[in-house]
């Protein structure tokens, strides 16, 4: 790995410290570079808040003048070129004078795609692109795919006995994963904008939808079914993250829940993504039952899926879904439990 690359690798490391606080917003780190030294920092924290350059150049602002305008920026992401929650990072380089940025990637919302670099370099700064692209496009997959696919980022999830069943036969849930699990699982809430369930999970399991076992902010509660059904009594009743419950029967707002209207007779997973893409959710975790797993999967509308395996055997039950042309990414054990990630081939 050439010098850049460990810089960058450095804006990498830095930008996913903010993961699960950011979106719809990326992952961004910034270096600030002198002849080979880091004199500053910077990562975009929080949604709204500044973004990695100003912050790096925030931080930088003890060193000298003369060594900020002979120094090199490193930044995992094209600079913005526009006016959004905050000024444009573009203008900021050039007030500032930098000479030289390095990016790893473009950014590829339309607003800024390409228009960041190219006002850098009208402004005379020597721009340098590409430098560990797939990994830097990787840290912000999510992002990618909420402005290239017009859809938020699907992960599904889901436990399983390891004779392969998801419930019992009569469809009663049954807890399979073990303390470790399910801390990690809270984790994974964490980390996304929003969770997934169908109105049958809701009744059956009662769940309450949060990352109650892990620090940061609950993802918004997302039911699909049906019918309207009220939540009143129901383990989402009394407060809590938003709530938005897709049904054929009605839209609007009542009780804390928003109630948004899918046509009848087709397949509401277009209609579902294309409310989410429009709410700014970038990304969904999917702890739906096997209906709900299964419709996702055989529209191929998916991205990740992570299974858990426990070490029971149920001899009987729900059949868990069936992952086809898919590949395995990974696989490590969770104390007593056994997580596979997948990916569409």
């Amino acid at each position: 790995m050439d010098d850049d690359e460990q810089l960058m690798s450095r804006c990498i490391q830095i930008a996913g410290n903010s993961r699960g606080m950011v979106a719809p917003n990326p992952m961004v780190g910034a270096l600030l570079v002198h002849q080979g030294r880091i004199i500053a920092e910077g990562v975009h924290r929080k949604f709204g808040g500044p973004h990695a350059e100003a912050d790096c150049l925030l931080r930088a602002e003890g060193s000298p003048g003369a060594m900020i305008r002979s120094s090199t920026l490193y930044v995992n992401l094209e600079p913005c070129s526009h006016q959004g929650k905050t000024p444009p990072c573009a203008d900021l380089i050039l007030e500032n004078g930098i000479p030289e940025v390095v990016i790893g990637t473009e950014d590829p919302f339309e607003l800024v795609s390409g228009r960041g670099i190219r006002r850098l370099r009208e402004g005379g700064v020597r721009v340098r692109s590409g430098i560990l692209a797939g990994e830097c496009r990787q840290l912000n997959i999510r992002f990618f795919t909420f402005h290239e696919k017009k859809r938020p980022y699907i992960i599904l999830k889901w436990a399983r006995s390891r004779d392969g069943f998801i419930s019992r036969k009569d469809g009663s849930p049954v807890k399979l994963t073990h303390e470790l699990a399910d801390r990690v699982v809270h984790k994974w809430r964490s980390e996304e904008s929003a969770i997934l369930i169908g109105a049958g999970t809701l009744r059956s399991d009662q769940p309450r939808l949060t990352n109650r076992l892990w620090t940061g902010t609950s993802p918004v509660r997302v039911i699909l079914g049906r019918k309207a059904e009220s939540l009143k009594g129901s383990s989402l009743e009394g407060g809590g993250p938003p709530i938005l419950f897709f049904n054929c029967e009605k839209s609007g707002r009542a009780d804390g829940v928003e109630w948004i209207r899918v046509r009848e007779g087709v397949s509401p997973l277009p209609q579902l993504m294309e409310a989410l893409h429009f709410r700014g959710i970038s990304s969904v975790l999917v702890e739906g039952g096997a209906t709900l797993l299964g419709m996702i999967l055989s529209e191929g509308c998916w991205d990740e899926a992570r299974v858990i395996t426990a070490p029971v055997w149920l001899e009987e039950g729900t059949r868990e879904p069936q992952l086809k042309g898919s590949r395995m990414i990974r696989e490590y054990d969770l104390g007593q439990d056994l997580v596979t990630e997948f990916a569409p081939a």
